[in-house]
């Protein structure tokens, strides 16, 4: 039986769409030098064989350090190279159907956009989900607005589940996520299109330990 690893709270998405100095692979191992602990291996090309292929590459990688290993939006390649688990967006397979075919064991993460999708994720069993996009990308093509961090202060007091924000996290904004509540935070081009890939990975550790302590006064406060 595969022992689940802990959600993690900077998830590097390897898209090399945003960049071509490094591979899949390369993107990884300096991400986690970095201070990473989740990455997910992110392509939309169609040749299986080659996502296949790549995603292995990626999975030595994490595997070495140890670091939890999601697909991107495939089930079936998530199955092919024993990833750890599948983070799936709003049109991928639906959240039941991939635990049936993943089994109890591994990890399966959801895109949701408010409350409604978050309780919807958590009924069909997923075991967290990404909350976006909290702010506007240019990394990826997403035709909706915002939802900015009220929308986080409102999933974050409903979720049973980890919370990870994704989209349009910067390194100016990303500590304001975690002190909104989220659990994590989600990103492609704020890392992976950084001049050093393994200081922005560094630097936003360091911005989720902000968020931390600022939530922490708050709570303390009582504010």
């Amino acid at each position: 039986m595969r022992t689940r690893r802990p959600i993690g709270r900077l998830h590097v998405i390897t898209d090399t769409t945003v960049q071509q100095r490094y591979s899949a692979a390369q993107l990884a191992a300096l991400a986690i030098e970095g201070g990473a602990d989740t990455i997910q291996y992110r392509s939309k090309a169609i040749d299986v064989r080659a996502l296949i292929a790549e995603a292995t590459t990626v999975r030595d990688v994490c595997a070495g350090a140890g670091v939890l290993f999601l697909v991107n939006d495939r089930v079936d390649v998530c199955l092919a190279v024993d990833a750890d688990g599948v983070h799936l967006g709003r049109e991928d397979m639906p959240l039941d159907v991939a635990r049936r075919i993943l089994g109890p064991d591994r990890i399966i993460g959801g895109t949701i956009r408010g409350v409604e999708h978050l309780i919807e994720a958590e009924a069909l069993g997923a075991d967290y989900v990404g909350l976006g996009p909290i702010f506007g990308t240019t990394s990826k093509h997403v035709a909706l607005a915002p939802l900015g961090l009220d929308a986080v202060r409102a999933v974050v007091a409903a979720a049973h589940i980890p919370i990870i924000g994704i989209a349009g996290i910067t390194l100016d904004n990303a500590s304001s996520v975690i002190e909104a509540g989220a659990d994590g935070l989600a990103v492609i081009g704020a890392v992976c299109a950084a001049d050093d890939v393994r200081a922005a990975a560094g630097a936003m550790v360091r911005a989720i330990a902000a968020g931390d302590r600022a939530r922490s006064a708050h709570e303390r406060n009582g504010t």
